[in-house]
């Protein structure tokens, strides 16, 4: 088996070391592994597996010899660097906005459209969180009846905010139990005991920028320029996992059986019914966390609309929704493109 040289940009992020936490447990076929980061984060130690790995600086002559690169350093960073990188000679696995929109770079899940990754040209985006988490539901569904209108609303967790926002949520909720005054750094308003609406620029139509990346970035990785979708983000007090709540609705007289859909969910790689009526017990952030698998459960017809159903679900949104999904492109590329690797 091939072995591979292996870059993380952004190595100490929430996202970064869960990069290097699955490239340990998923066995990655690894030679070589650099470890990128900002100045302020250089020298410190990373270790895998046993031993320790050094931070170094995130430059364009950082990756002379890589051959995958796995960017997970904001959208700045990427657009400053992914493309030195490529040009190096790696594949750049991009985790930011960065490129996801860009006709000719690949956004992709690999378990809905793993033939796009042979399109690259030396970058591969890697679909926002939310959008990921919803199209694993999707998907499945999609293949057994045609959709022609998706309403999704999100409950988004400060995990997708990174690890800063993650522990401003621990110290609110510990100086507001302690009756302390509450000052917001990462968030513009408290997140603990709190929600609202996602904190991204909103446009002239009202959407915010999440939202409107869960549209255009359904519509491409789908194929389908002319999906109807609409969403509502918005941030709850919850540390790690993504929650949605989603209704779809089927082309007229095409709604599946309750059955047929449950069956096509457990069916789908990546996903797992948890749809417990007679307990109540349906997915939870907290039994998604730290979970590869996307839960989908609440599944019941639309009462209002003979057409559609409801569902909910819950997703690891630093797994599934980012490393996880950014791993498995790497995975998924060392298949197609044997040939290329051995050059």
């Amino acid at each position: 088996m091939r072995t591979y040289h292996v870059a993380i940009a952004g190595a100490t992020g929430a996202v970064g070391t869960e990069f290097l936490r699955l490239l340990e447990t998923r066995e990655f076929p690894l030679e070589t592994l650099r470890l990128l980061a900002s100045e302020r984060s250089v020298g410190r130690t990373l270790h895998f597996r046993g031993r320790p790995y050094t931070i170094e600086l995130l430059s364009k002559d950082s990756f002379e010899g890589i051959d995958i690169a796995f960017f997970s350093a904001g959208g700045s960073r990427s657009k400053e660097f992914a493309h030195a990188a490529a040009k190096a000679g790696a594949l750049v696995i991009d985790n930011s906005s960065a490129f996801r929109m860009d006709p000719e770079v690949p956004l992709v899940i690999p378990e809905i459209n793993p033939e796009d990754i042979a399109t690259h040209n030396g970058i591969i985006a890697n679909p926002n969180c939310s959008t990921i988490l919803l199209l694993m539901a999707i998907e499945p569904l999609r293949r057994l009846a045609p959709i022609r209108r998706i309403v999704v609303s999100t409950y988004q967790a400060a995990s997708g905010a990174g690890a800063q926002a993650m522990q401003e949520l621990l110290e609110q909720a510990n100086d507001m139990l302690k009756e302390r005054p509450i000052v917001p750094r990462v968030f513009p308003y408290p997140i603990a005991f709190n929600l609202f609406s996602h904190n991204t620029k909103i446009d002239e139509t009202g959407y915010n920028e999440e939202e409107r990346k869960m549209v255009y970035e359904s519509r491409k990785i789908l194929h389908d320029p002319k999906l109807r979708i609409t969403a509502t983000c918005i941030r709850v007090p919850v540390l790690r996992a993504h929650s949605e709540s989603v209704n779809i609705e089927f082309e007229a007289g095409q709604r599946p059986s309750i059955e047929a859909v449950r069956e096509a969910l457990a069916g789908f790689p990546g996903v797992s019914v948890v749809d417990d009526r007679e307990k109540n017990y349906f997915p939870m952030p907290l039994d998604a966390s730290g979970q590869d698998d996307v839960l989908v459960g609440r599944i019941r017809e639309d009462m209002s609309n003979e057409d559609a159903i409801d569902l909910f679900l819950a997703g690891d949104q630093i797994l599934k929704g980012a490393a996880l999904n950014g791993v498995q492109i790497a995975e998924r590329w060392m298949r197609f493109a044997p040939v290329q690797n051995q050059a």
